[in-house]
C-alpha cells in the first residue's frame, strides 16, 4: 500500500469532533484552488490599459494631427527636445501609441528609453498637461506584463505618482490613481512599495461628495488592489485604515464601486480571527450581508466571498453573520444559475455547520438542508464536494436529532453516490460523514436499520469497492466501516425501514433507545 497522505490527516484532524473547536472551519487556503482563484470574469482586471476611446480628459485632437503619425524615433527626439510644445506633442504621441487597443508597442518604447523620460516629466509641476500625458503613458506601460510594470517601478515612478495624488489638476490626480492601481496589481512587492509611500491615506482623502463617479471608481479599484494578494498579504496595520471608507462605500449607488469595495473586504477578511474582528468592528456586516441579495453578479460574487471568509472565524464572528440575516440569502445562492456561486455558498454553509449545534439548528431552521442535499444530487462536482463538507461538518458537531433529520431528508443516496468520486479527498469527507451518522445511530440502537438503508441504496457495494482503493486512508476507513457496521451476518427482515406518504424513510427507535433518538 502507498504511504498515507499526511495532508489529508492534517485536514481531518482539524474537525470539531476531534476536539479542536476553533480550527474546524476551513480557511480559504484549505479549499480547492478554484475557490482561491480571483474571478477574472466577474472582477475588473488587476491592470487596465486606457484606450484612445477613453480620452474625454484629453484636449480635442485632430485625427490628422502629427501626433498620430510620429514614429518612435521621432517621439524620442521630441521628448528630449528643449521646446516645450514639441515635448508635449511627442509625449502625447507616445501615450496614443501605447493606447492602441491591440498590441501596443510597449517593449519597443521601453527599449527606446521612454520610461525614465515620462517619470522625469511627472515632476514638471509647471506643466500639468505634460504631467498628464506622461502619467497616462506610464499607466499603459504598467498595464503590461510584470516585467514591463517593473521597469516603471525601477525608474522611481511610485513616489512621484503618489505625490501627484495631491495635484490640484483633477485629471492628473486621477491618472496617477490609475497608474498606481496598475502597479499595485502587479503583486505583493509592488503593492507594498505603493503602500510604503503613504498612498492609501491620500486615496481615501480624494473621495468627497464632489468626486466624480469615474474618479471614485478608479480610487476604489486602486484601493482594492492595495488590499489584494497574499504570500505575503499587505501590512494589515496600514490597509485597515481603508475600512471606514469601505463601510461608507457599501451604500454607494454604483455596481462597480460596490463590487470593488466588496473585493477589498474579501481580501481583508481572508486572514486571522483578529483581522476578521477588526473588519467586523468597522460595522460593514449589515450592508455586506444585504448585498447577498444583489442581482448584480459583479457585486454578489465578492460579497459572498467576504461573508464566507468571515464565517471561517470563531463562533461569535459566525453568529454576527447569522444574526445579520445571511441565511435568508444562502438558499437562493444554492440554486443560483452560476455554479461558482453555488459552490461558494456551499463552502460558506460548510463553515457554519462546523460550528456549534445552535448554529447548525439555524441552518436547519432556514430550510437549507434540502437545498444542500439537492446540490449533492444535481450540482456540478465542485459544488457537490463543498456540500459534502457541509454535511460531514454537520454530522461532526450536530445533535442526534439533527443527524436523524439529515437521514430523513434523504441525504444517504447522494452522499453514497459520491463514494465513486475519482477525488479521494471527497471520498474521505463522505466516509467520515457516513461514519458519524452510523455512530450516532448505534448510540440510539438504530445502527442496523441505517446500515440496511445504506446497503439497499448500493452504499455497501461502493464501500466494498473502496477496499481496493489506491489511497491507503480511503482503504482503511472503508475496511473499518465495513467491519464495524456491516459484518453481523444476515440482516433481520423486521428491521427493514418503512417509508411515509412522502417517500421519506421512517425509523422508530427501539424500546431501549434513549429519548430523542432516530425517530422520524
Amino acid at each position: 500500500m502507498p504511504a498515507p497522505d499526511m495532508s489529508a490527516n492534517s485536514r481531518i484532524s482539524k474537525f470539531k469532533f476531534q476536539g479542536k473547536f476553533d480550527e474546524a472551519r476551513r480557511r480559504r487556503t484549505e479549499v480547492s484552488v478554484e475557490l482561491r482563484k480571483a474571478h477574472k470574469d466577474n472582477q475588473l482586471l488587476k491592470k487596465r490599459n486606457i484606450n484612445i476611446e477613453d480620452e474625454p480628459l484629453s484636449p480635442p485632437s485632430d485625427q490628422k494631427s502629427p501626433v498620430f503619425n510620429m514614429s518612435i524615433d521621432e517621439i524620442i527626439a521630441g521628448m528630449t527636445s528643449e521646446d516645450d510644445q514639441a515635448m508635449l506633442q511627442a509625449t502625447q504621441a507616445c501615450r496614443k501609441m501605447l493606447s492602441r487597443e491591440r498590441n501596443p508597442p510597449i517593449n519597443d518604447m521601453i527599449e527606446k528609453g521612454i520610461v525614465p523620460l515620462c517619470v522625469e516629466f511627472l515632476g514638471y509641476h509647471h506643466n500639468p498637461m505634460l504631467q498628464f500625458e506622461a502619467c497616462w503613458a506610464l499607466t499603459n506601460v504598467a498595464s503590461g506584463t510584470s516585467e514591463q510594470t517593473q521597469v516603471v517601478v525601477k525608474y522611481g515612478a511610485i513616489p512621484k505618482l503618489v505625490e501627484l495624488l495631491k495635484c490640484p489638476a483633477i485629471n492628473v490626480a486621477e491618472q496617477a490613481v490609475w497608474a498606481l492601481g496598475n502597479i499595485a496589481g502587479d503583486g505583493p512587492a509592488a503593492r507594498d512599495l505603493v503602500l510604503k509611500e503613504g498612498s492609501l491615506s491620500l486615496l481615501i482623502a480624494l473621495i468627497t461628495p464632489e468626486t466624480s463617479l469615474s474618479f471614485v471608481r478608479n480610487i476604489v479599484w486602486t484601493v482594492s488592489n492595495l488590499c489584494r494578494n497574499k504570500n505575503p498579504p499587505p501590512p494589515f496595520e496600514i490597509v485597515k485604515d481603508a475600512l471606514p471608507l469601505l463601510n461608507r462605500l457599501l451604500s454607494y449607488p454604483d455596481k462597480d464601486v460596490l463590487g470593488d469595495a466588496c473585493w477589498a473586504l474579501s481580501y481583508l477578511t481572508d486572514g486571522t480571527n483578529e483581522r476578521i474582528q477588526t473588519v467586523l468592528d468597522s460595522g460593514v456586516v449589515p450592508k455586506l450581508v444585504e448585498l447577498l441579495g444583489s442581482s448584480e453578479v459583479t457585486v454578489l460574487t465578492p460579497a459572498l466571498r467576504a461573508v464566507g471568509n468571515i464565517v471561517t472565524g470563531n463562533d461569535l464572528q459566525t453568529d454576527t453573520i447569522i444574526s445579520a440575516g445571511a441565511l435568508n440569502y444562502l438558499g437562493a445562492l444554492l440554486t443560483h444559475k452560476r455554479v461558482n456561486l453555488v459552490k461558494e455558498a456551499a463552502w460558506t454553509i460548510s463553515n457554519i455547520t462546523a460550528g456549534n449545534d445552535q448554529q447548525i439548528q439555524r441552518i436547519i431552521d432556514a430550510g437549507l438542508l434540502p437545498l444542500l442535499i439537492q446540490v449533492l444530487h444535481m450540482g456540478d462536482f465542485k459544488s457537490q464536494k463543498e456540500a459534502a463538507w457541509a454535511i460531514t461538518n454537520l454530522t461532526s458537531g450536530g445533535t442526534v436529532p439533527q443527524l436523524a433529520l439529515l437521514v430523513q431528508l434523504g441525504v444517504l443516496t447522494p452522499f453514497c453516490n459520491l463514494l465513486e468520486s475519482k477525488d479521494w479527498k471527497c471520498v474521505l469527507v463522505v466516509l467520515d460523514g457516513l461514519n458519524n451518522i452510523l455512530n450516532a445511530a448505534e448510540k440510539m440502537g438504530e445502527v442496523d436499520r441505517v446500515a440496511l438503508v445504506i446497503e439497499e441504496i448500493g452504499g455497501l457495494d461502493k464501500l466494498e469497492a473502496l477496499q481496493t482503493h489506491e489511497n491507503e486512508n480511503v482503504y482503511q476507513k472503508a475496511v473499518h466501516m465495513i467491519d464495524t457496521f456491516f459484518s453481523d451476518g444476515e440482516a433481520d427482515p423486521n428491521l427493514a425501514p418503512t417509508t411515509n406518504m412522502d417517500g421519506q424513510l421512517e425509523f422508530q427507535a427501539t424500546t431501549t433507545a434513549p429519548q430523542g433518538g432516530f425517530q422520524f
